[in-house]
């Protein structure tokens, strides 16, 4: 490369316009994302219905947040926490490749019409807004608005200054490689792929790409080369994030490279007479390449053409691409399944705090009904005879005990790295309140294991309850178990949709009902219906019962956003 000081400099502006265009669009999808907020999970969650819906879904979410790779994480995300089938989301994966397509026809503005007159403007209501809190997310969406067109700009600028048009070695450089042969087209498709999966950004690459060509030095067929490539090499974001989800996320990630690999691999096989129709429909003559400032226009008309083309050939054919992602990525042994603690949660996926708050609200409810089937195992202690299976339920309920710490000090984990974001006073409200959930969940997990070791406790003495006595307990653990049946209703319930009502009302008969038993046993002990330890032992798992009721209430109150009493 030239020394030439003028050429360092150019080339340390480039790369800081890459950078600025990288951190532009970075800023402006996280914007659009929080002042979206829970509505863009619902969008995806429910204008999903069917294959053609889903599509748009896609383009309408990628064209808004600029960023393919942020809907493809997006819709992974939600295939993991089960609010997708696999089917909608390969249907929102390719609306986002048509919808990304945008961002290819804004850079080529870029170099077609001067940004400058929307860039300082954009700076200064921008920062107005950002100062002003309830809009500082509209503000940073002009932000980054501003400084994706200021690099846009800054790279016009560069290729200019850089003149290569003009520089002889670059010229035959590129000169050098026959553009009429496939050998040298799939070359430069491998280069793209590499270079936009190291980038992890196709904008980045886009960019260079546009410049290369609009100064008349990267032949048309090479340039459309590279942007293939990095249809390719953006698939690598959703793979990485999906590395340690569950079997469906990693099936969804996969199935975005393979619309990606068929559409490259179809369109090469008509590669000259594609690229020979964009040219037509842009007025491009690629014989003559008389016009290097028309190629931007050709390139952004060639990605939406592949993309558009390419998703009306697949979107018939997404149960049979369905199933070549099942018989490719096969799933988990069901003891292997057993062994994660968490089914929702993968910290890879952590994209916006509103999709992790998503992640995380949905591995509280699961944690809810794992902590539920522990005191379905407390239930059958309580008339569970035979010794051998006694002891053999009373291990599984340990068990379940040690998975409840773990899985309390993993969601709470995740929580405190979703906290450690920039986040808004709504979201850092939401954080609190599911910590408080968490902990209330895992202290009805505690509660569950003291009944279960008052129970070993009367059994290790070889004492039974009375028929009475165990009439009573029964009643008072159905009504628990009620308790935990609404409390797994409120969990997955939308916040707005919740009635508490009959929480409360089953708190209230807990209450009641461990009044009177306490009264009743005082009376029976006296009665020497009973000895006083079975006594005690019936009463620690009566108030154990009522107590497990509370932690129920705490739960419910905290997942309304009630303050901490």
């Amino acid at each position: 490369m030239n020394t030439n000081p003028d050429y360092l400099f150019i080339t340390i502006k480039l790369l800081g316009a890459l950078g600025l265009l990288i951190y532009g669009m970075k800023v402006m999808s996280e914007a659009l994302q929080k002042m979206a907020g829970s509505q863009l999970r619902h969008i995806l969650g429910k204008m999903t219905t069917n294959r053609f819906t889903g599509m748009l879904t896609g383009v309408l979410v990628t064209s808004a947040v600029q960023s393919s790779s942020a809907t493809t994480v997006m819709t992974v995300s939600f295939v993991n926490a089960g609010l997708l089938t696999l089917a909608q989301a390969v249907s929102v994966i390719m609306g986002a490749n048509i919808g990304t397509t945008l961002t290819a026809w804004i850079m080529s503005l870029g170099y077609q019409v001067d940004l400058t007159s929307v860039v300082f403007p954009a700076f200064f209501f921008g920062m107005v807004l950002i100062y002003r809190r309830r809009h500082r997310y509209a503000g940073d969406f002009l932000f980054g608005i501003a400084f994706m067109f200021l690099s846009l700009v800054m790279l016009s600028s560069a290729g200019k200054e850089m003149d290569l048009e003009h520089n002889q070695s670059v010229v035959a450089f590129f000169s050098s490689f026959p553009t009429d042969s496939y050998l040298t087209i799939i070359s430069f498709l491998l280069i793209g792929t590499v270079i936009t999966g190291i980038v992890q950004s196709s904008a980045a690459v886009m960019a260079l790409t546009i410049l290369l060509c609009s100064t008349g030095v990267l032949p048309i067929h090479l340039g459309i080369a590279l942007v293939m490539g990095e249809n390719i090499g953006t698939t690598m974001t959703a793979n990485l994030a999906a590395l340690g989800a569950s079997t469906q996320a990693r099936r969804a990630a996969f199935a975005h490279l393979v619309f990606n690999v068929f559409g490259v691999v179809w369109v090469l096989l008509v590669f000259f007479p594609f690229v020979d129709m964009v040219c037509w429909m842009t007025g491009y003559d690629a014989e003559t390449a008389n016009d290097s400032s028309r190629l931007p226009v050709v390139l952004a008309m060639f990605h939406t053409c592949f993309n558009l083309a390419n998703t009306l050939l697949l979107i018939g054919l997404i149960p049979q691409i369905v199933r070549l992602c099942e018989r490719v990525i096969k799933s988990k042994a069901p003891q292997e399944e057993e062994v994660v603690r968490l089914k929702y949660i993968h910290a890879g996926l952590i994209e916006t705090p509103e999709i992790a708050l998503l992640q995380a609200q949905k591995e509280t409810a699961h944690f809810a009904l794992r902590i539920h089937r522990m005191f379905g195992m407390v239930r059958q202690l309580l008339e569970e005879r035979d010794e051998k299976s006694f002891d053999t339920i009373f291990e599984r309920i340990e068990k379940y005990e040690n998975i409840s710490d773990r899985m309390e000090l993993e969601i709470a984990s995740y929580l405190e790295s979703v906290g450690k974001a920039h986040l808004s006073d709504e979201t850092k409200m939401k954080v609190r309140s599911m910590m408080r959930q968490v902990s209330e969940i895992e202290s009805i997990g505690d509660a569950c294991y003291n009944i279960a070791r008052h129970l070993n406790r009367r059994h290790s003495t070889g004492e039974h309850f009375t028929d009475a006595q165990t009439e009573n307990l029964k009643a008072m653990m159905g009504l628990a178990d009620d308790s935990l049946c609404q409390l797994e209703r409120v969990l997955n319930e939308r916040k707005e949709e919740l009635d508490i009502s009959r929480t409360m009302e089953i708190e209230k008969s807990l209450n009641d009902l461990r009044n009177h038993l306490r009264e009743q046993n005082v009376e029976d002990v006296n009665a020497h219906r009973y000895t006083y330890s079975v006594g005690s032992v019936y009463c620690d798992v009566v108030n154990e019962c009522e107590r497990l009721g509370d932690y129920v209430v705490n739960t419910v109150e905290a997942r309304l956003g009630k303050e901490e009493k």
